[in-house]
């Protein structure tokens, strides 16, 4: 072929191509699942783009949506007042950490030892001191599992959940009641905060990071040919010491015995005794937790069963997080009788949900998304948990209810501990419709559930997988 028949052969090649392109571009994609020519035009055809469009864009580009759908006429719906009110004494704050659990089972057992005692009103358990042992028991926790497993691949659902989550600093009411049972308890003037109690970021990053460590040698050590349980024990006691260690150089090393002063609301001196944790904890806080049950509303899941979620405990020798899941017109006169009789609640809910950030108040009126965005927002709770939407993820002290002439609630009052200037005097005030969208979880004394339901923990608990969304752990 001679150069000007190749070049008229490679121009129309090239011309047969660009006009195949040009084809292919112009036709509609309708089966490909992707955004076709046609498609897009119909989609920026809906959007219109009148004047009042743009005048809204103008306004939106530059404001965050909550601040501009912020419900006007739901303003004047605040109100402070309660009809039932467990009356608490001061307000705690879990500074940067994820302590939100610790703080409110502390709470409920504190405020019973201020009334009890005649306490002065800011007297606290240590935090601090709890969540020293929280960390080394959840690091046992890691790696014993990680032992108890080592003969599954690390592709495995249980072992890469397991290395996903060494450990963290959330949690929930069963890891306050083992804690607490094993460990006792110290006021917070014997060990007081630290920056890496109160700040747990760098510390939790640094322990997850030793522990995946330790947990691969675990596992080849466990694969060994001869290995024994008491060779893996031993070298397990090791790597606890080393995290005992990180723990008490970052957090102090909680007291074996200690000599505390005790004064009553008045700051009058009672008594100056010698005390070790355990001690300090049956005088202050003695507490039968088998007494203790944890209800939730989850409807994604059957009602009046008993469920039990894998590895969410705190420490490898005691118990699984169990609940009995219930309809909310069960869970709220259980708590209503709680409050009259000035017994407060360990509680949890999604609460970041049309929270008004400035009044500490949640209601699902508090932002109107729909008008702002021209469209609906229409799942309810059910479709909300099943798709992600929505999932515990704090928890407070439930302490009142604000009841109707018929007995029925309008509204509830948490005492949170984000410190006392969030929110209403440090509380969160929460209407009965936002209850009901949102709140999961509430721990109640046995004397405030009906027997039947109390019965139904005599089924064996359905086991959960501990990496069911739905149950992470609340900070």
């Amino acid at each position: 072929m001679n150069k000007q028949k190749f070049v008229i052969a490679a121009m129309a090649c090239l011309l047969a191509t660009g006009s195949a392109m040009a084809q292919k571009k112009q036709t509609p994609a309708t089966t490909n699942g992707g955004i076709s020519t046609d498609m897009m035009l119909k989609i920026k055809k809906s959007y219109g783009g009148t004047a009042s469009d743009k005048a809204m864009r103008n306004i939106m580009v530059n404001q965050s949506p909550a601040k501009l759908a912020m419900n006007y006429e739901n303003a004047t719906k605040f109100d402070s007042h309660f009809s039932n009110r467990v009356v608490s004494k001061a307000v705690t704050d879990q500074k940067s950490s994820g302590r939100c659990w610790m703080f409110t089972g502390m709470n409920v057992l504190r405020n019973k030892a201020i009334r009890q005692h005649h306490l002065p009103a800011d007297f606290q358990f240590s935090q601090a001191y709890t969540f020293f042992y929280d960390q080394l028991e959840k690091s046992n926790l890691f790696l014993q599992a990680i032992i108890d497993t080592y003969k599954k691949p690390m592709s495995d659902q249980e072992v890469e959940w397991l290395f996903k989550n060494p450990i963290g600093d959330g949690g929930q009411f069963t890891g306050i009641a083992n804690l607490i049972e094993k460990y006792g308890l110290v006021p917070s003037d014997v060990m007081p905060e630290t920056y890496n109690t109160n700040n747990t970021s760098s510390i939790s990053s640094l322990l997850a990071l030793k522990l995946r460590e330790f947990g691969l040698e675990l596992r080849d050590m466990a694969a060994q040919k001869g290995m024994t349980p008491a060779k893996l024990n031993d070298r397990k006691t090791e790597m606890l010491a080393t995290i005992y260690r990180m723990l008490a150089l970052t957090m102090g090393e909680p007291p074996a015995e200690f000599t505390w002063t005790e004064r009553n609301d008045k700051g009058e001196v009672v008594s100056t005794e010698t005390y070790t944790p355990m001690s300090f904890y049956e005088k202050y806080a003695k507490t039968d937790f088998s007494k203790y049950y944890m209800v939730m509303n989850d409807p994604t899941r059957e009602y009046y069963k008993v469920y039990e979620i894998q590895y969410d405990r705190h420490v490898y020798d005691g118990q699984n997080w169990r609940y009995i899941n219930l309809p909310m017109d069960e869970i709220a006169p259980m708590c209503i009788a709680s409050i009259k009789d000035s017994t407060m609640m360990y509680f949890s809910c999604d609460v970041g949900k049309f929270l008004d950030r400035d009044k500490g108040f949640m209601d699902p009126n508090n932002f109107d998304y729909g008008s702002l965005m021209g469209t609906t927002f229409g799942m309810d709770k059910k479709q909300r948990v099943s798709t992600f939407a929505s999932g515990s993820s704090h928890a407070m002290t439930l302490c009142a209810v604000d009841l109707d002439a018929n007995g029925k609630p309008l509204k509830w009052m948490v005492e949170n501990s984000w410190g006392l200037n969030y929110g209403y005097q440090g509380n969160l005030i929460m209407t009965n419709d936002w209850f009901n969208e949102y709140m999961f979880r509430v721990v109640l004394e046995e004397q405030y559930i009906p027997a039947n339901i109390r019965a139904l923990l005599s089924q064996k608990p359905i086991m959960l997988p501990a990496w069911d969304p739905m149950f992470s752990p609340e900070e």
